[in-house]
């Protein structure tokens, strides 16, 4: 028997089962969901988790384009988020001295502190996940090749 490509449409038109699309968009939600408990520990949502990860690696104030940019978010997903974290006194927003339009993202100290917190967060998922970590990693390897060649350098996505 031949194996399907994910996808590939039948005579009969294409089976929601078969499409590769479904598999990501079932397993994002679940994954996402999945991050629930563990970061309501740490009073967070999974965007702003990842938002903060983003200020983490940054070191510096970033300004909310390329915040953006990063995230594969727009500044109106992104305003609301940033606000909710200013009001829990994680980051702050200030206008950019040099250019009015842009503005810039920086931690706070209980920001900064929380990465500590937030430390455990990757052991315990892939310890929910139940799949071998060097499994992850490739899996990590095939969506970072994915998102490379959807969202381009200087993409839009």
């Amino acid at each position: 028997m031949t194996e399907r490509v994910p996808g590939q449409a039948t005579g009969a038109g294409p089976a929601l089962d078969e499409q590769l699309c479904f598999s990501l968009y079932t397993a994002s939600r679940l994954v996402t969901r999945a991050y629930g408990p563990i970061l309501a520990e740490l009073g967070l949502t999974y965007p702003q988790y990842i938002t903060m990860i983003a200020l983490w690696d940054a070191r510096t104030p970033t300004s909310v384009g390329d915040l953006g940019a990063r995230l594969h978010l727009d500044s109106g997903t992104l305003t609301p988020l940033l606000k909710r974290l200013q009001t829990q006194g994680l980051v702050t927003r200030v206008r950019d001295g040099a250019d009015e339009r842009r503005v810039l993202i920086q931690l706070t100290a209980a920001g900064a502190a929380l990465r500590t917190e937030a430390c455990t967060v990757p052991a315990r998922m892939v310890e929910r996940y139940g799949a071998d970590p060097t499994q992850l990693a490739g899996l990590k390897r095939i969506l970072d090749g994915l998102v490379a060649a959807l969202d381009p350098p200087g993409g839009t996505a």
